[in-house]
């Protein structure tokens, strides 16, 4: 079995985890967060969105905390943005590095961004010559490629096709998404196999979500397809506010201790990020779901480990 030597982790924590939660945050307990991720040697972090905070109120402070990080060279810094003004308040925050979100099913498209699938890739069209002009590396995130809960199945054709599409409007990299965690290894490949017939296997970047407990499962079944970009979230939580019964993304700690067994190299710290979900999960006041977290917690908390 032949696998990548080495993969890229994107830590979407900081956005698609914080998004969705019930305690607010400030801005410099955020910052603190995407520090200790970038200090545990986390290569590319989410930091936030540029939404209109009127449907995402948690992400209002996202300027706020991009200013308050202490910014580490290496590390690429990135937020999403859904259309022209969240590229240029992008950029007045000092982000160079955005993405976009669409998404495979109609239904989900219309109740995620309020657009039909051709009305976004209309604003696409729209924001690329101005990222561009900006230097800005884009992402395209594609939701429900392996179903969506509106409407059900998803042909792998129409995933295909659409990661296609956006990379010929010049984005860098296809985030295919499993947004309800209903993806198993089988759907995996096969789905894999339409797309890596239809773009670069290097554009392809997965992210996954534990609902079902089959992330990591499926994060092999890309490996043996040559993907080398993970998504995923520091201690597992996340998911999406427009995709009922979707719960967290799949645990970095969980992702990396993997890699690691198998030998594949990520640059990150696993001690480090530990400590990154041990702050997180006391400010959120919340237990994190990430299995190798809670093992490494009680382990910590026995008297025998002391």
């Amino acid at each position: 079995m032949t696998l990548p030597t080495r993969v890229t982790v994107v830590d979407v924590g900081p956005r698609d985890r914080l998004q969705n939660e019930a305690v607010a945050l400030r801005a410099a307990d955020k910052a603190a967060f995407v520090d200790a991720l970038a200090g545990a040697g986390v290569p590319v972090i989410e930091v936030g969105a540029f939404v209109s905070p009127k449907w995402v109120p948690s992400m209002a402070d996202t300027a706020d905390v991009v200013a308050a990080i202490r910014r580490r060279d290496g590390v690429r810094y990135t937020a999403l943005v859904p259309n022209l003004r969240g590229i240029e308040r992008a950029a007045a925050a000092g982000i160079t590095n955005v993405a976009l979100f669409g998404a495979t099913s109609e239904t989900f498209s219309r109740r995620n961004i309020n657009q039909s699938i051709a009305d976004s890739f209309a604003t696409f069209r729209a924001v690329m010559p101005r990222a561009q002009a900006l230097g800005m590396r884009v992402r395209g995130y594609l939701s429900t490629c392996f179903g969506c809960p509106y409407e059900g199945a998803v042909p792998p054709a129409r995933v295909a096709e659409l990661s296609s599409a956006l990379l010929d409007l010049g984005v860098e990299e296809v985030a295919i998404s499993d947004t309800i965690g209903v993806a198993h290894p089988g759907q995996v490949w096969r789905v894999l196999d339409a797309v890596t017939a239809a773009v670069p296997v290097s554009a392809v970047a997965l992210h996954f979500h534990d609902t079902r407990g089959t992330a990591l499962a499926n994060v092999l079944a890309g490996l043996q397809t040559g993907v080398a970009t993970f998504d995923a979230s520091c201690g597992g939580l996340g998911g999406c506010p427009y995709a009922p019964g979707a719960t967290g993304n799949l645990a970095t700690e969980d992702l990396v201790h993997m890699l690691h067994g198998l030998g594949i190299e990520t640059g990150i710290n696993l001690t480090a990020l530990l400590a990154a979900s041990a702050f997180i999960e006391q400010k959120l006041g919340a237990r994190l779901p990430s299995r190798y977290y809670r093992a490494w917690a009680a382990s910590s908390a026995s008297p025998s480990s002391s």
